[in-house]
């Protein structure tokens, strides 16, 4: 990847001699959602795990389909971008980052393109637990996320060098106790949220509020992230933007090491 840096929305250079704080983006960037196929056999264990309910009947085959149906149809949040977004769901996929149930609404409607094998078991009629529902909780455990390799490493040594940490992220609901779990937190001066203030990046709004809840000034804070729209638009209220690949946790060791480099 050729990174690059902006710095108060001027491409080139680093962002070494004047950076106090870095927020970092969460999904794709510190972490990354696990595969379609480990997110589905996952949500069918916990399924199947509720009294009452009979063994899983798919065989391995039926797994296999079912989890590349879901993830063409982008059901899986913080993966795969819809295929085809159905009309249905166009308005609320802008703003599922904006409000929980919105949030919820959007990915379930998505995995609900794809029909169920054995639905009378899956998807009841009646007000039973679905499959769907098993299938968006899963994405917000801790299991379900796989820190990048270098992760840790980075918030560490930038807590080391005094500069101050927070993690920004459009999301619908809350990813604090994901970064507990995987000792992401310890060094965070600041968590926010965009389901929690109803404003979504590139939103300037966001971007000052981040900075102010980090305690650093715009001009001396580092966004890091993987879309270069969104956390790219950090640029529009003074701060540098340093880009990262969308990648699997294997194909990308040490993506976030350049960023030490840059704070000098």
């Amino acid at each position: 990847m050729e990174t690059m840096t902006t710095i108060n929305g001027a491409p080139g250079g680093t962002a070494g001699g004047g950076i106090d704080g870095v927020l970092f983006d969460f999904s794709g960037t510190l972490l990354r959602i696990e595969p379609a196929e480990s997110w589905l056999r996952a949500s069918l264990a916990a399924f199947h795990a509720a009294p009452g309910t009979p063994p899983c009947p798919l065989a391995d085959g039926e797994i296999v389909q079912l989890a590349a149906a879901l993830e063409r149809a982008g059901a899986l949040p913080g993966g795969a971008s819809p295929a085809t977004l159905p009309d249905e769901l166009t308005a609320l996929w802008d703003l599922r980052d904006r409000d929980a149930r919105h949030h919820r609404a959007v990915y379930t409607g998505l995995a609900r393109q794809v029909p169920l094998p054995r639905a009378e078991l899956y998807d009841p009629p009646s007000a039973g637990r679905s499959l769907y529902d098993a299938l968006y909780d899963r994405h917000m455990t801790p299991d379900a996320w796989l820190p990048y390799p270098d992760a840790a490493e980075v918030l560490a040594a930038l807590h080391l060098r005094g500069i101050r940490t927070g993690v920004l992220s459009n999301i619908g609901w809350d990813l604090r106790p994901v970064l507990r779990a995987h000792g992401l937190d310890r060094h965070l001066s600041a968590c926010v949220l965009s389901f929690e203030h109803a404003l979504q990046k590139p939103d300037p709004r966001l971007f000052e509020l981040a900075c102010r809840e980090l305690g650093v000034a715009p001009p001396h804070v580092l966004m890091v992230g993987d879309d270069r729209t969104a956390d790219g638009g950090a640029t529009a209220v003074g701060c540098a933007y340093f880009p990262v690949d969308h990648l699997p946790v294997h194909r990308r060791p040490d993506g976030l090491r350049p960023v030490l480099d840059l704070i000098g």
